[in-house]
């Protein structure tokens, strides 16, 4: 017994029927066929089809699929207004010529253009429309039977035969239980059992195109219903999640205030340990932040750690702790020695080692000497590690080893009252006059911890108090697909691994009786695509077939050998 293996053209169903298989090589596969594209020319119905057919194509599915791809690239080289419309504004300035290019292609909004809906939504059209015909065949499939042997069996690719003594109904019994022990669906069909197996490739293959779809889906959900908000807590502090607490807020079209969550928390203290000496000497060690949080209006206080990439997730919202920096305690008094100003004012980290800058804005209760009502501001520039006298205005470390605050001091109108927008991170010195100190020249000092810069002319004073306070800033999160697409990634993955390694293959065993009466066995097995695997599984179940009806000799033969001597087949019997 021998088997042999033919080759076979890549699409085994279309070949097979070339052979004149019939049913037994069709319906391997749930793929549509292509067809050659022609010309509809039956009006506007056979237009409207003649478009469903290549829409729904695989082929016309691959190209949307890459042009979504192509069509994400600029997404995350352009600057989006969605994300940050500063950057937005900045590459307009600096690219006047090509900015009004990429407003008309709507390169700055990429994902909400309609350049990009328009393939998306096609891309999820296309993957329906081959989707729902694929899986209503292969339910057709399952509800059925694997089909009867085709009439000349050697024309599939692998096949083998033998005689045998056994009687054809036993061979074909042994055939259908040894096909069954080794997973395969069979079935006797006249005088053949007919086997198949490998349908997970099939499943494998809708289960990876239900996944894009539900990729897709939830990439929509994610757009149209997301929140992404950012907020910067002192020490001490609070937040309640309400748009009107928000530093900075963005959201998708079809969000409202009703979908925030509603919780809050406090921020108790924030955590930063660094690595004092080596190579990574500055590297944080320890990033965190200690806080109480509590759902709803009326919920119980429960304390929480938030790390770097550790967000704590309250009701589908997840909150992220993205910066850090230092608010410097500073206390503003009058000529007359008053508090006007005493509070902890962040400022903004500018370098790796947190120097950092902003601005003290006095903007009620204060008067000059004159009893003239008046608004303060100060400029502040802060190291936390101030290396000494002689050295550059730069902190050496970001822990507080020796912290100095510089500030520069101006009076007048901060344009605060004017209605227009303005950064409190910023100083508007349009209307204001410097504090001049006694050589003339904008009035600026280097401030330890405890120490004050007195004004001039009894204007007042400026006190950098010991206390500092740190600030951790926060970004909170509510996207209502990421748990939908991230299940259809893996879906994905393993759909496609099985459509990849699974192969789906159909074996035939026929028994009959031959011109001299005795038993001839034929076994052929055909894959959905040339594989080595058909011929290899098919010479193990005829070994293990063989062993159960072992062959004959052939006529004219010597008699077998007795019992005493071990089996051997004929050097006549028939082999291919």
């Amino acid at each position: 017994m021998s088997t042999t293996s033919k080759t076979a053209p890549d699409n085994a169903p279309d070949g097979a029927e070339e052979q004149g298989l019939g049913d037994a090589g069709s319906q391997l596969s749930t793929a549509p066929r292509e067809e050659p594209m022609s010309m509809p020319t039956l009006g506007v119905i056979g237009w409207a089809r003649w478009f469903w057919r290549q829409l729904t194509s695989m082929r016309v599915a691959l190209l949307l699929l890459l042009l979504l791809s192509l069509g994400a690239i600029p997404g995350s080289l352009i600057p989006q207004t969605g994300i940050d419309a500063t950057k937005v504004d900045d590459f307009r300035k600096a690219h006047t010529t090509l900015a009004p290019v990429y407003d008309k292609l709507g390169l700055f909004h990429v994902y909400s253009s309609v350049w990009f809906s328009a393939i998306y939504i096609l891309l999820f059209v296309s993957l329906i429309g081959c989707i729902v015909p694929r899986t209503w065949q292969f339910v057709g499939q399952l509800r059925g039977r694997p089909p009867g042997a085709p009439k000349r069996m050697t024309r599939l690719p692998a096949y083998t035969t033998w005689r045998t003594t056994a009687e054809p109904e036993e061979v074909r019994r042994t055939a259908l239980a040894l096909l069954k022990k080794r997973r395969f669906r069979a079935h006797l069909v006249g005088d053949a059992v007919a086997a198949e197996k490998g349908y997970v490739r099939e499943v494998g293959n809708l289960v990876f195109h239900i996944a894009l779809i539900v990729m897709l889906l939830a990439f929509a959900s994610g757009q149209l219903y997301k929140s992404d908000g950012t907020k910067l807590i002192v020490e001490g502090d609070g937040f309640a999640n309400s748009i009107l607490q928000y530093d900075d807020f963005k959201s998708g079209s079809l969000f409202t205030n009703d979908d925030l969550v509603p919780f809050s928390f406090d921020l108790k203290d924030f955590t930063g340990t660094y690595e004092l000496t080596g190579p990574n000497r500055g590297t944080p060690r320890t990033f965190q932040a200690r806080i109480t949080y509590s759902k709803g209006a009326y919920g119980k206080e429960t304390p929480a750690t938030v790390k770097v990439n550790k967000p704590l997730e309250i009701d589908g919202a997840k909150v992220y702790l993205v910066s850090h920096g230092y608010a410097p305690v500073i206390t503003v008094r009058d000529g007359d020695g008053k508090v006007v100003f005493h509070d902890a004012v962040p400022l903004l980290p500018l370098d790796g080692n947190v120097t950092s800058s902003g601005v003290v804005k006095v903007m009620d209760g204060y008067k000059n000497p004159k009893g003239v009502g008046e608004q303060l501001g100060f400029q502040a520039f802060f190291l936390p590690t101030y290396g000494g006298k002689g050295s550059t205005m730069l902190s050496q470390f970001p822990a507080l080893l020796s912290p100095m605050l510089a500030v520069n001091a101006y009076h007048g109108d901060l344009g605060v009252d004017s209605g227009l927008p303005q950064s409190v991170y910023q100083l508007d010195k349009s209307h204001m006059k410097e504090f001049k100190d006694s050589q003339g020249k904008l009035l600026k000092k280097q401030l330890t911890p405890g120490q004050t810069m007195t004004l001039p002319d009894g204007a007042g004073s400026v006190t950098f108090n010991k206390e500092i306070k740190e600030w951790a800033g926060f970004e909170i999160v509510q996207e209502s697909g990421a748990g939908w697409a991230l299940g259809g990634a893996t879906a994905a993955i393993f759909g496609l691994a099985a459509s990849l390694f699974i192969q789906r293959r159909r074996v035939w065993v026929r028994a009959a009786p031959g011109p001299d009466g005795v038993t001839v066995v034929e076994m052929a097995g055909l894959g959905r695509s040339e594989s080595a695997k058909v011929p290899e599984e098919l010479g193990d179940l005829a070994g293990a077939l063989y062993d159960r009806a072992p062959g004959a000799p052939a006529p004219g033969a010597e008699p077998a050998p007795s019992a005493d001597s071990p089996a051997v087949p004929a050097e006549g019997a028939e082999k291919q």
